[in-house]
């Protein structure tokens, strides 16, 4: 799904994602990104976005789908600390 078709999703319901901060400056996950900066993580390349993202139904099932890729996710992106949050709070950068 990408970040533009969000009001596709139901309003009623809560999704959750996979999340994740750049632990530095152009870091290997993202070159080019400064410190700090918010990415999704798009579950089908394991890689680090900012509009490619999976939601899950349940944090349950978003933290088991993290926890079954963790090897992979340590791989490609290094360093970063991956997180279950609430899709309408990433989205307004509370999370």
């Amino acid at each position: 799904m990408r970040r533009c078709d969000v009001d596709r999703l139901d309003p009623a319901r809560a999704y959750w994602v996979p999340t994740l901060v750049s632990p530095e400056r152009n870091w290997a996950g993202a070159p080019g990104c400064r410190r700090g900066a918010r990415y999704l993580v798009d579950c089908r390349t394991l890689r680090a976005s900012r509009d490619e993202f999976v939601p899950f139904d349940s944090q349950l099932s978003c933290l088991r789908w993290i926890m079954e890729n963790r090897a992979d996710l340590n791989r490609a992106l290094p360093g970063a600390r991956i997180r279950a949050v609430p899709l309408d709070r990433w989205l307004l950068g509370m999370d």
